[in-house]
């Protein structure tokens, strides 16, 4: 598995060897999250191709992933983390997430984020938490994006960059 790296245990493995994914799994789960309702599969596609991608597969195949947005230098945006309901229960979930922390490259980063509506004790150990001063962080978010119709409004929101 040359550029990836895998963690093995008991019976599971988390890999980031990005032929081993799922895209079947993955965009399975997506689409029905809170976060990513009825993305479409391409965006899926495109967000992985783009992305560092950690996949946690048992005996029976993949049952979760996560994703990691980063410049391997400064910052990284853990994101799209689950875990199949059948396979929860197990502590795969932080032992998942345990696994992105320690990745090589990944070490000596500046900033890590992430958005959850309901796990935040899975990431509290690890140091994550409410940010200090949230006054200096900004965010554009375009809700129900993935809906019928509102790709080409979020595409034309933001205006015309040259005339600010």
């Amino acid at each position: 598995m040359s550029g990836s790296e895998s963690w093995i245990k008991e019976r599971y493995e988390v890999s980031t060897d990005p032929g081993r994914l799922d895209m079947a799994v993955i965009h399975g789960f997506l689409r029905t999250a809170y976060w990513s309702e009825a993305i479409p599969r391409e965006t899926v596609e495109r967000a992985v191709a783009g992305s560092l991608n950690f996949g946690l597969y048992g005996p029976e195949g993949q049952l979760g992933y996560a994703r990691v947005v980063t410049d391997k230098a400064t910052f990284a945006w853990i994101c799209d983390v689950f875990v199949l309901e059948a396979a929860r229960g197990q502590g795969l979930g932080q032992w998942l997430i345990g696994c992105i922390m320690g990745h090589p490259a990944l070490q000596g980063l500046r900033r890590w984020m992430l958005a959850t509506a309901d796990a935040h004790d899975l990431y509290r150990p690890f140091g994550f938490e409410i940010p200090v001063e949230p006054e200096r962080l900004m965010a554009r978010q375009i809700k129900d994006i993935y809906k019928a119709g509102r790709a080409g409004e979020a595409a034309s929101a933001g205006g015309d960059p040259a005339r600010g």
